[in-house]
């Protein structure tokens, strides 16, 4: 159990299952983009975990660059993109692989590719760690996917609830 500011925790995904999956993400992304270089563009603050992990498995030469967004308060998506931290490298002609934490609505993501889309990259795809299917609102395209979850709040692993909680080796789920 994990007792984050008010609100009780539970055991959801566990360290052994997170490496697994990470693992089998970096081989396929390994495959897909052997003869590519990648940039890779990690939204922070959640994503940052998740991405040290998939990038120390990465083979192939790539390079990396941090966007920091928010749609979040408190433990639902606010479905409204605030840009904090922007992009300052040219995306024209990169094959962009956009890492990303958590898709839920997809609101989020879906603006943040329009932007990278502007730039004209070669390619742009979407890794994320977790999915929500029922929770999305607009269609998205995302090639890899880590886990698909079901719509509950989740935290660790690079996850918040109010910035605290993201320090654990594993994802715990909000306690019903």
């Amino acid at each position: 159990m994990l007792t984050v500011k008010d609100k009780t925790f539970v055991p959801f995904i566990d360290q052994a299952a997170l490496a697994t999956r990470i693992s089998q993400l970096a081989a396929q992304l390994n495959q897909d983009y052997q003869d590519k270089q990648p940039l890779l563009v990690v939204v922070l603050n959640g994503a940052f975990i998740f991405a040290a992990e998939l990038m120390k498995q990465l083979t192939i030469p790539c390079r990396v660059t941090f966007i920091r967004v928010s749609s979040y308060q408190a433990t639902s998506s606010t479905g409204v993109i605030r840009e904090v931290l922007g992009l300052n490298d040219s995306l024209a002609d990169e094959d962009v692989i956009l890492i990303e934490d958590i898709v839920d609505t997809g609101l989020t993501i879906k603006e943040v590719c329009r932007q990278l889309a502007e730039q004209q990259p070669a390619s742009l795809e979407i890794a994320t760690l977790l999915f929500k299917p029922t929770a999305l609102k607009t269609p998205i395209s995302l090639k890899y996917v880590g886990f698909e979850i079901e719509n509950r709040f989740v935290v660790g692993y690079g996850l918040d609830y109010d910035d605290f909680g993201r320090n654990t080796k594993e994802i715990f789920v909000l306690a019903e």
